[in-house]
């Protein structure tokens, strides 16, 4: 499932094992250098590439997840 690839990323690159699918990634400390490395998992562990906006757009893992699922079912 998307959500738990997507949170676990987030875990891991913001040294927390407490994140809900529902936390704002700003209001738990996440900034721009976070947020860069965020986005290079997802490119290398998801293959997909997800640009800033949308990053500031989607900032909890349920919603930048279903962006993420909304690419899939455009490319496949």
């Amino acid at each position: 499932m998307t959500a738990d690839r997507v949170r676990a990323i987030w875990c891991r690159e913001l040294q927390r094992d407490d994140i809900s699918v529902d936390d704002d990634f700003f209001a738990l400390g996440g900034q721009s250098v976070i947020m860069a490395k965020i986005q290079g998992a997802f490119l290398e562990e998801l293959g997909i590439e997800v640009p800033v906006d949308q990053m500031f757009l989607n900032p909890t893992v349920a919603s930048i997840s279903a962006y993420i699922e909304s690419l899939d079912a455009i490319t496949h």
